[in-house]
C-alpha cells in the first residue's frame, strides 16, 4: 500500500490527499495547532503536532513508513525544519520513494511583466523568498545525497473553493485594485493536486516544475470576472498607491512576471482542468449552487 505523509496537510496538501486516499492511499500528516490536528483526525488521517519548533511527537513510526512524503510547511529563519527536524529520518527510510516540496514562482523576482520558465534563474526580492530558495537547494541535494526523488514545485496564486474571488465578493471584501501592467499567475488547487499525482506516480523525469495557469492576468480582470458570473456590480477601483495593503501584500504587487508551465502537460502530461481563471471561477460558483 502507498503511504503519504504531508508536513503540513492544509488546503493545498489535503486537495491532493483526498485524490490519493481515494485510490487507497493511506494519508498522514501534521498541523500547527491543536485544532488543526483534530481537523485532520476528523476527515479520517492520522494527524500530528508539528509547528517547526521540535520534531513531530508520535509520528516516528508513520513517517518512517511512508513511500511518499509531501512537504508544504515552509521554511523558517533557521532553515526548513522539516529537513531540519526529521531529515535523518526520512534518509533512512528504505521505502520512501517519492519527496515532494512546495514552493512558489516568487523565487522568480520582479521581471518587470516578462516571461520566465524553470530554466531561469531565481530572483528572488525578499528575505521570505530568499529562504524558499535555499530550502529548495537544500531539499534537492538531499535527494542527491541519500538516493531520494525529490521534485520541487513552484506554485502560483492558489485559488479553489473556499478561496476565491467569488468567496470574497460573497464575504464583502474583494478589491479591484489597479496597478498598470501587473499581472499574476494563479493556479486552482485540484490542478495541484493532479500535478502532483502525476509526479508522485514517477511520470516525471525533471526536479523542478512551474504549477500555474496559462493565462498571467490583471488581479482586477478576475474580480470583474467573478462579479459578471455572480451577477454583481464589481467593486469600485482602487488605485495601488492608495490601497490598504499590508505590508506582505504590498510586496506582492511589487513583482511583475508571467511565468510559463510547460512541464508539467509535456513531462508530467497533465492537462489542466482549469486553464485560466474564467473556467476555475465558474466551477467554484456553479459547486457553490448545487
Amino acid at each position: 500500500m502507498s503511504r503519504l505523509f504531508a508536513f503540513g496537510l492544509g488546503y493545498t496538501a489535503e486537495a491532493f490527499a483526498r485524490r490519493v486516499r481515494a485510490l487507497g492511499w493511506h494519508v498522514s500528516g501534521t498541523a500547527r495547532t491543536p485544532e488543526g490536528v483534530a481537523r485532520l483526525k476528523a476527515l479520517g488521517y492520522e494527524g500530528y503536532l508539528f509547528d517547526g519548533a521540535s520534531p513531530t511527537e508520535g509520528a516516528e513510526a508513520a513517517i518512517a513508513a511512508a513511500t511518499h512524503v509531501l512537504v508544504s510547511a515552509g521554511p523558517d529563519d533557521a532553515g526548513d525544519p522539516t529537513l531540519r527536524h526529521h531529515g535523518p529520518l526520512l534518509a533512512d527510510s528504505a521505502g520512501l520513494g517519492w519527496i515532494g516540496y512546495l514552493s512558489t514562482i516568487g523565487v522568480y523576482g520582479d521581471a518587470g511583466g516578462a516571461w520566465r520558465d524553470e530554466t531561469s534563474a531565481p530572483k528572488p526580492g525578499s528575505e521570505r523568498t530568499r529562504r524558499r530558495v535555499a530550502a529548495e537547494e537544500d531539499w534537492l541535494a538531499f535527494g542527491r545525497a541519500h538516493n531520494k526523488t525529490v521534485q520541487v514545485f513552484r506554485l502560483g496564486g492558489i485559488y479553489g473553493p473556499g478561496r476565491s474571488a467569488v468567496d470574497d465578493l460573497r464575504e464583502g471584501s474583494a478589491r479591484r485594485i489597479i496597478k498598470p501592467g501587473q499581472v499574476f499567475n494563479r493556479i486552482h488547487v485540484e490542478d495541484i493536486a493532479a500535478v502532483l499525482e502525476a509526479a508522485a506516480e514517477g511520470r516525471g523525469r525533471h526536479d523542478l516544475y512551474n504549477v500555474t495557469d496559462g493565462e498571467p492576468s490583471p488581479p482586477q480582470d478576475v474580480i470583474t470576472y467573478a462579479a459578471k458570473l455572480m451577477g454583481l456590480a464589481p467593486p469600485p477601483e482602487i488605485p495601488f498607491e492608495s490601497a490598504p495593503l499590508s505590508p506582505m501584500g504590498r510586496s506582492f504587487y511589487g513583482e511583475n512576471r508571467r511565468v510559463r508551465s510547460l512541464r508539467i502537460r509535456e513531462d508530467l502530461g497533465v492537462k489542466l482542468q482549469y486553464p485560466s481563471y474564467r473556467e476555475g471561477l465558474a466551477a467554484i460558483l456553479a459547486g457553490q449552487s448545487d
